[in-house]
């Protein structure tokens, strides 16, 4: 029996759904631009951000993929206060196994996020190392008007120890 039973197989087609309790915020942005040590000005400075024709600071683009401000709730048992499809295959790992971006129009300090994630494709593979199954999910990043901010393909490969 493969990695990507019948079960793993059903999640494709789960979809969740998440929308942020709150705006993103400007030092949401200014600590995530310090975090990943960017130092543009279009994350920190309105006035520089405007004569750049944006409407205000905007975040640094992956900061909608790659925060968890949209979750409700606590952090998992692990501690991981981010979206998990709560997969376990007995007798594999868990690696993330890459992500595909897109950015369609910047995220604002006022902005709201909503993020719409759906489980698009289950599939498995011989390696070198032994079976790999592969879960790929699609998540959607829309605003509190429904524009769409951007979307990430992830990922997830689960590989036989």
């Amino acid at each position: 029996m493969g990695l990507a039973t019948e079960e793993l197989r059903s999640l494709i087609g789960r979809r969740v759904v998440y929308t942020a309790p709150d705006e993103v915020g400007r030092a949401a942005i200014r600590y995530f631009a310090a975090a990943v040590g960017d130092s543009c000005p279009l994350y920190v400075d309105a006035e520089y951000a405007r004569r750049h024709g944006y409407e205000d600071v905007i975040a640094p683009p992956t900061f909608v993929c790659e925060t968890n401000q949209y979750m409700p709730g606590h952090p998992d048992r692990d501690g991981y206060p981010g979206h998990s499809w709560g997969i376990e295959i007995e007798g594999a790992r868990m690696i993330r196994g890459g992500h595909e971006y897109e950015f369609h129009r910047p995220l604002y300090p006022s902005d709201v996020i909503t993020a719409d994630w759906t489980v698009t494709d289950v599939y498995e593979r011989e390696g070198s190392s032994g079976r790999l199954a592969f879960l790929v999910s699609e998540a959607r990043y829309t605003n509190q008007r429904g524009e769409l901010i951007a979307v990430n393909r992830e990922t997830l490969v689960f590989q036989e120890v």
